[in-house]
């Protein structure tokens, strides 16, 4: 019986996708490729069938083949050389098939490039502009996190919340605007990176609340550069541990 987070996102589904018709091939593709990966059909080290083998096992052309295998090699599981073909360079975590749908990965690393570029600045500006107001509702965004790391909870809602105030301390309304107008794949990326974290609580939890403080602390002292720095790093380190657990 699925039962929703605590962000109302059921377990298992991608806000958007639920129910949607006329999913992108290159999508079907790219997460059917990482399903056998996940389950060990094809080995770390092991070879790809060809584009056209996997063209006709998944019976679309090879243009989508190569698009599903473009966005394997940027998201660093597979890696290709002229000639010889793609292979299997990293095996993501099985528990992942606990939390989201293989399709809904692609999104969900697009988004967090896209969230890289836009709060790295966001996370500069909030430095410079932020007013005493701003740094107090950033801190008591942290302090609830905190508080969710204490409970054991996933705490969703309180690494969005803290994105958000980041977001609202800049002091250019696009920046919140465009984190509000994608809390929903945002939400489900931090509930699939913080729920795989749950899995082994002692090391990955308090290292992303660790990152969380850094940004925390260069905002509040207007360090910019610094606060950029640990934002791209935070944010390029999620996308890494959507893979590696």
């Amino acid at each position: 019986m699925s039962s929703r987070s605590d962000t109302g996102v059921i377990p298992g589904t991608f806000p958007d996708q639920q129910g949607r018709q006329g999913q992108k091939l290159g999508d079907r593709v790219y997460g059917d490729i990482i399903d056998h990966i996940i389950k060990g059909e094809y080995r770390e080290g092991q070879r790809l069938p060809s584009e056209e083998k996997l063209a006709q096992m998944h019976g679309v052309s090879r243009p989508i083949v190569r698009e599903a295998l473009a966005r394997l090699r940027e998201d660093g599981l597979i890696r290709s050389h002229r000639g010889a073909g793609s292979f299997v360079s990293l095996r993501p975590d099985r528990a992942m098939l606990d939390f989201a749908p293989l399709e809904s990965l692609a999104d969900i690393q697009r988004c967090l490039e896209f969230r890289i570029a836009v709060e790295t600045k966001a996370a500069r500006l909030a430095a410079l502009n932020a007013t005493a107001e701003d740094r107090a509702a950033i801190s008591t965004a942290f302090a609830l996190l905190e508080q969710r790391i204490r409970e054991n909870a996933l705490g969703v809602d309180a690494d969005y919340g803290f994105h958000l105030a980041i977001a609202h301390a800049t002091h250019n309304r696009f920046f919140a605007d465009t984190l509000v107008s994608l809390e929903a794949p945002i939400i489900y990326g931090q509930r699939l990176a913080r729920g795989l974290g749950q899995r082994r609580p002692g090391f990955h939890l308090p290292e992303v609340q660790q990152e969380h403080r850094r940004i925390h602390d260069s905002i509040l002292t207007g360090d910019a550069e610094r606060a950029s720095h640990c934002m791209q790093c935070h944010l390029s380190n999620s996308r890494r541990r959507v893979f590696e657990g």
